[in-house]
């Protein structure tokens, strides 16, 4: 963890028009900044940075917040790495909690395992530039596949040569312990207890990790005389590697996949590596296995939209099927591209550039569900028994798939593909539905917030936190939250205390008490979180600014909410036609109307549930409990009439 006052001074160093400068060009506006935003592609400014804020935000797709969040986005890193990225620029030291001596054992291998890695990729590029046998044989390959040096340079491409304990030597050399040469795989040790090289005699691809980091190493043999000998080795899994969830090329591409909203998913190293020398950057491998959910999680990080490029190998298409479901039923939309016969996606990019790849990817592209139908029905032909194992497959697919919308959609046309009634399909893909949803039904653990609306048996009606309750009463929450975030610690009134003495109330003192005389917490767990960390700070902290606090508040989910209620479009325009001041010259007033818009919202749920509860049979006859109910009806009711009495404000 960093502290927060490192926190602070890394906020108060990293200005927000120096740092989004690093990435694009900005001309200034009036009091603000524009620019070309550099999360999509566009042809008008419409990237606003405010310098008076701190904040930058683009219109047209929403992104922005501080620079720490700027740097998450742009860069593709974690709220702790986006810091220390910041930290690093700025040259100011990170202090950071005392770890435990497990902690700090675990770090230590983890970074000497990285270290280690490091060293083996220069040591496989100095191979590769200047010995004699990486320029006959290593160049001389990639110098075959076409690459170009830059690209070589950029992917950090290397060679190991035949001699069995090259690396080793050089790793003794360098003062490399044994212990670490084997975790990390590069080396493996034999039955007489020396270390061999693994990657001996290959040309060298290494896996970098989201920041940049060598986490493994993929090696492709050059000599193929010994057919014992795998075409491919990879790195063994090990403390830093685990290849289910890594992708590569995923460092290269990430900030081209958030760019284009889109994923190009190959098999291959060098289909990575040709497809970036054609000018397509935002292309990831599986490394020639199939999909795996952590894979799949992290391309969902930066897109929703998948396109698979297929070689025609339909042996090889049907076999990686099944990872393209799992890509379904984590809600992505699929696109499948078949690549022209004879044809993988390193040899397509050779010969053509990214305009034409493009273009052809855009004429060919089908959505999965269609490409999976045509494929199977072209398997099937006329034979009935596997046409219905056919439909099966189809309904099992579209079953996963999350929206409803896009599950009606794909119904209608699978249903017109392969001759079936609409209905049929519908109560099969609702029959696994419902089957999925048994297996997932799990009891629920979350802690469960009391709000007063009295059930029956004159009891509050108990709401889960995080559920569809808490969702029905966030719009009403959030005005709350945006007054506290913004004005939190402002003097709105005073009140009387026990002794007759005047006490001034700050905004979220006033919120906090009349939230507590009529018993109505707020549901959402971030935004209780925020209030009660403001009232500390309030009651302990005299020089406390609710604002400044949450936007560098160090969970990155409470300061990109902070961003995003303190911010607004009129605060980065120009335009000065709306008055920002507004709502600090009417802070009471505007915080009684948001209190008493949620709490008028509880109050219409609640009349809600009781009408249903008199409008019950059972209820009806059972007389005393009939009147009790008509007896808080009524109470709920006044206590509407007197929340519509309050006075409204216009917004």
């Amino acid at each position: 963890m960093i502290d927060q006052a490192t926190i602070d001074r890394i906020l108060d160093a990293a200005q927000i028009v120096d740092v989004v400068s690093d990435f694009v060009t900005l001309r200034r506006r009036g009091v603000n900044y524009v620019g070309l935003c550099p999360f999509h592609n566009e042809k008008t400014p419409s990237f606003s940075v405010s310098p008076a804020k701190g904040l930058c935000k683009c219109f047209s797709c929403g992104k922005g917040g501080n620079s720490v969040h700027f740097i998450m986005e742009h860069e593709q890193l974690s709220y702790y790495e986006a810091l220390k990225h910041l930290a690093k620029k700025y040259n100011i030291e990170v202090k950071e909690r005392e770890l435990s001596n497990e902690e700090k054992q675990a770090q230590n291998i983890r970074e000497s395992m990285f270290i280690v890695n490091q060293f083996a990729k220069d040591y496989f590029q100095q191979i590769l530039k200047n010995h004699v046998e990486g320029k006959s044989m290593g160049m001389a390959y990639f110098r075959q596949r076409g690459f170009r040096d830059d690209i070589i340079e950029k992917f950090q491409l290397g060679f190991s040569t035949n001699e069995r304990d090259a690396l080793v030597k050089e790793a003794n050399k360098k003062g490399f312990k044994k212990e670490f040469l084997i975790k990390t795989g590069l080396c493996y040790e034999t039955e007489e207890g020396g270390l061999r090289d693994r990657f001996r005699g290959r040309v060298i691809f290494p896996v970098h990790t989201l920041s940049g980091k060598v986490v493994a190493f993929g090696g492709r043999i050059l000599n193929t005389d010994n057919k014992k000998l795998a075409k491919y080795v990879n790195s063994p899994e090990s403390e830093i590697y685990h290849k289910s969830n890594e992708l590569y090329g995923i460092y290269f591409a990430k900030q081209a996949i958030v760019k284009q909203d889109r994923c190009f998913l190959v098999e291959g190293y060098t289909d990575v590596i040709s497809m970036h020398q054609s000018g397509v950057e935002n292309v990831v491998s599986s490394s020639g296995t199939s999909l795996t959910p952590g894979q799949i999680r992290l391309i969902h990080r930066f897109t929703n939209n998948i396109t698979v490029l297929y070689d025609g190998d339909i042996a090889g298409i049907k076999a990686s099927i099944r990872g393209i479901d799992m890509l379904l039923e984590e809600g992505m939309n699929i696109k499948v591209v078949l690549l022209p016969d004879g044809d993988d996606p390193d040899s397509f990019a050779r010969k053509h550039n990214a305009t034409d790849f493009q273009a052809y990817i855009a004429s060919h592209e089908l959505d999965f569900i269609r490409f999976k139908t045509n494929l199977l029905l072209e398997e099937a032909g006329k034979d009935p028994l596997k046409r219905a194992e056919l439909i099966t497959e189809i309904v099992r697919s579209i079953a996963i798939i999350p929206e409803a919308i896009v599950r009606s959609v794909y119904i209608k046309e699978c249903s017109q593909l392969l001759h079936v009634e609409e209905k049929l399909l519908v109560n099969e893909v609702a029959k696994r539905r419902e089957k999925q949803l048994e297996k997932e039904n799990k009891p629920q653990s979350q802690e469960q917030a009391t709000i007063p609306l009295p059930t029956e048996d004159n009891q509050s009606l108990t709401f889960q936190e995080n559920s569809s309750e808490e969702q029905k009463f966030h719009k009403f929450e959030t005005p709350i939250i945006r007054m506290i975030i913004r004005h939190g610690e402002k003097i709105v009134c005073s009140v009387a205390d026990d002794s007759g003495n005047e006490v001034p109330l700050s905004v979220a003192e006033l919120i906090e008490n009349s939230l507590r005389i009529d018993e109505t917490p707020l549901h959402n767990l971030l935004y209780k979180e925020i209030l009660a960390e403001t009232l500390a700070n309030v009651r302990s902290n005299k020089q406390f600014v609710a604002e400044r606090f949450f936007l560098s508040h160090p969970k990155a989910e409470i300061s990109k909410l902070a961003v995003e209620l303190i911010s607004s479009r009129y605060q980065l325009r120009k335009s000065q036609s709306i008055n920002t001041t507004k709502d600090e010259d009417r802070l009471l007033e505007l915080v009684s109307y948001y209190v008493n818009n949620y709490k008028a919202a509880i109050v219409k749920e609640e009349l809600s549930l009781l009408s249903q509860q008199l409008l019950d049979p059972e209820i009806a006859k059972d007389a005393d409990r009939y009147k009790s109910i008509m007896n808080r009806y009524k109470e709920a009711l006044d206590a509407q009439r007197m929340l519509t009495k309050e006075d409204r404000v216009v917004l």
